[in-house]
């Protein structure tokens, strides 16, 4: 099996970041991951969205470099990149992770 594409660090640009934190069930997915070190595709019944939508939303966070991707079988697992995020970009997730999520909406 072809293994999905993720950034190096090196390769994550603000534009693309902020592009995918611009939609609101991203930022959803996004604050999920915060408060779990590593979450699989089930979280669509807690976050109440089809599993198809949630699936492409985390393909677009993890093209942009928010999220990791560790596959083990045939189990997709996903954390945030928030260490590498903050060394690139000094309080910019921190800052969107701190909204609160009435404000997201």
């Amino acid at each position: 099996m072809r293994k999905p594409y993720q950034p190096s660090t090196n390769d994550i640009k603000l534009p693309s970041v902020l592009h995918a934190l611009s939609d609101p069930r991203r930022l959803q997915i996004v604050q999920r991951l915060n408060e779990n070190v590593e979450q699989n595709c089930m979280i669509y019944h807690e976050l109440g969205m089809p599993k198809s939508t949630l699936t492409h939303h985390l393909k677009v966070l993890r093209e942009a470099g928010v999220t990791k991707l560790r596959i083990d079988g045939t189990q997709h697992f996903y954390s945030l990149r928030l260490d590498e995020l903050e060394s690139l970009f000094p309080g910019v997730v921190t800052s969107i992770l701190n909204v609160k999520p009435e404000l997201i909406e």
